[in-house]
């Protein structure tokens, strides 16, 4: 037996739920189907979460047991190179006041369970263990439901919103989106690290409940274009490195090597000592920005999220566009549904919502970043062994002149990188954050 719903959605992750809700508020009949045993299964990332995007969707969400393991209230940025590296960190007492949960980490798994519990309350059917293998079309070739692989598996639906993630089978087979080529994607590798609560307050001077993110670039990840991250939650950290796909391939680094690497750096391995793994994932990024977005929307479909490269490389944000995606999806498939056109022209409402919002706003900013960081390995390679070189030196007092150190330095410097291509590395990094 066929099943009609107003509108299916592939894929229970934040985009996908995010406009399940607004749908449902709006009580348009919808249906989620989703690959994993439940909510979050299949969904990794590294954990970090933006209220405001979140609220937009469930104001309030706090107050209504939101999984939250950590307020964020310090931001640090570390350069390391192979024995130290430098820290630049920020923190304000207003994220702990009128900005509580600007950011928060949350685990996956918990967090998408009850993410898609608040849709089911408004009145969203969400089916777990299922994969979709097709979509279905009419005579127009419009796409008009979806193929699963249950018996009877055909669902049919007035619109389908593909949110399955940056691997998606569907979206390459709109026709509109191709497969991400390697350089377009990283990989990303992370371990759950236990340690008790008052360990990880202690070691990052915290108050309990406050948390802190550490992102992280340089020598750990061997001369590739990537970076690292370290978050902290309620009883654990989430230790996270990845980098570029190509770069992983063409060097045959394996990603288990990576963190390993990297959980031994001299930094790092202080805050992770005494902690007992639980867990140990991997998933893709889409780090191809800007230039490699795809039309998002055509007749009886739309892409959100991870699945239409919807990924700020630069401020490593994800999820927030992930769910601000989601929730424009929904109102634009609301508005197509009260004017009875499910064609591209009267979903295109969708387009002109993203290049309204923040996310495009960003991302069309950004668009020579990746490009950027693809062209500069020395990002990874001579400047973090330089700037740390320069740090020590300058830091140790033994007895020789500042000026013959600065001097000494100066001559590195000179041996790493000539001149002319220092100047195009600053000219490039303007270029690559500054926009058109």
């Amino acid at each position: 037996m066929i099943e009609n719903f107003d509108v299916v959605i592939v894929g229970a992750g934040p985009a996908g739920i995010s406009a399940a809700y607004i749908l449902a508020e709006k009580g348009i009949k919808t249906i989620v189907l989703e690959r994993g045993a439940y909510p979050g299964a299949k969904n990794i990332s590294g954990g970090v979460l933006y209220g405001h995007d979140l609220g937009q969707i469930i104001p309030g969400f706090a107050e209504k047991n939101c999984p939250i393991e950590r307020n964020i209230i310090e931001s640090r940025i570390w350069y390391l190179g192979k024995n130290g590296g430098l820290s630049l960190s920020y923190r304000d007492k207003v994220f702990s006041g009128d900005r509580k949960f600007n950011a928060f980490t949350v685990g996956r798994a918990k967090f998408d369970r009850w993410f898609a519990d608040q849709a089911k309350q408004k009145g969203v059917l969400v089916v777990c263990g299922t994969v979709v293998i097709d979509l279905l079309r009419d005579n127009r070739n419009w796409v008009i439901g979806v193929n699963t692989d249950r018996p009877e598996g055909e669902i049919k639906a007035k619109v389908v919103l593909l949110a399955d993630g940056i691997n998606s089978p569907l979206a390459a087979k709109t026709g509109f989106r191709p497969e991400p080529k390697p350089h377009q994607v990283a990989l990303a590798v992370k371990e759950v690290i236990e340690l008790p609560a008052e360990i990880i307050q202690e070691r990052f001077n915290v108050e309990p409940g406050q948390g802190v993110t550490i992102e992280i670039l340089g020598e750990i990840t061997q001369g590739m274009n990537g970076v690292a991250a370290i978050y902290t939650n309620q009883h654990s950290l989430s230790v996270n490195i990845g980098a570029n796909l190509f770069d992983l391939s063409k060097g045959k680094i394996r990603p288990y090597e990576l963190i390993e690497k990297f959980k031994n750096h001299p930094m790092v391995s202080p805050l992770i000592q005494g902690g007992k793994p639980s867990e140990y994932t991997a998933h893709w990024l889409a780090e191809g920005g800007y230039e490699t977005i795809p039309h998002l929307c055509g007749d009886g479909f739309l892409i959100a999220g991870d699945s239409g490269m919807l990924f700020n490389a630069l401020h490593r944000e994800g999820l927030n566009l992930a769910m601000t995606s989601g929730r424009l999806a929904a109102e634009a498939i609301a508005e197509a549904l009260a004017k009875g056109d499910f064609s591209r022209n009267g979903l295109k409402t969708y387009i002109s919502k993203l290049k309204n919002s923040y996310i495009m706003h960003d991302l069309k900013k950004y668009r020579k970043f990746p490009h950027f960081l693809n062209l500069h390995k020395e990002m990874f390679t001579t400047l973090p062994e330089w700037t740390n070189l320069a740090a020590r030196e300058m830091l140790t007092v033994n007895g020789i002149p500042k000026k013959e150190k600065q001097a000494m330095i100066w001559r590195e410097f000179r041996q790493r990188i000539s001149l002319l291509n220092c100047l195009r590395l600053l000219k490039d990094a303007w270029r690559s954050v500054h926009g058109e």
